[in-house]
């Protein structure tokens, strides 16, 4: 609901992204897409619809390929490649170092991050960089939420995603 709200708020605010605006396909949620892709009507939504259907279509693609004999063939000489190397060793993993003095980064998609930084520069009027999305999402994660709520469950909301 409060997404909704949002979005209204948007549109009202700039009355030019009315054409942005666009329903998926999939879900059937309204959400604002590039201004080359007003008008649309088969665009999925950025919140998991797009992937799990480019996912859908590639599983597809490749039963069907492997399906015809040239692609039998090569799928068995793979397997065969697969079973002749050795085995690699458990509990050889290179762990990455993170820096001590670097913050905390945001884990998001990148397709969510590349979405709210098309959707912040269309309502900005000016091309946002990645970083500052990243920046501004990083500050927006520490505090409260657009939602009012009474205090204490705003406590309860953090400490269930923050577990001590």
């Amino acid at each position: 609901m409060e997404y909704y709200w949002l979005l209204r708020s948007v549109q009202r605010a700039k009355p030019d992204l009315r054409v942005c605006r666009t329903r998926c396909r999939h879900c059937g949620i309204f959400f604002l897409t590039h201004p080359r892709n007003a008008g649309r009507h088969n665009l999925r939504c950025p919140f998991g619809c797009r992937e799990a259907h480019r996912k859908e279509q590639s599983a597809q693609r490749s039963a069907a390929y492997y399906r015809d004999p040239n692609g039998k063939r090569k799928k068995s000489d793979l397997n065969q490649r697969r079973s002749s190397r050795a085995p690699k060793r458990r509990g050889q993993t290179h762990a990455r170092k993170v820096p001590v003095g670097k913050p905390p980064s945001v884990q998001a998609k990148p397709s969510i991050v590349e979405h709210v930084r098309m959707v912040v520069s269309l309502i900005e009027g000016w091309r946002v960089s990645r970083r500052a999305i990243l920046r501004m999402l990083a500050q927006n994660l520490r505090q409260h939420t657009i939602a009012r709520r009474r205090q204490i469950d705003q406590a309860v909301l953090w400490l269930n995603e923050h577990p001590p």
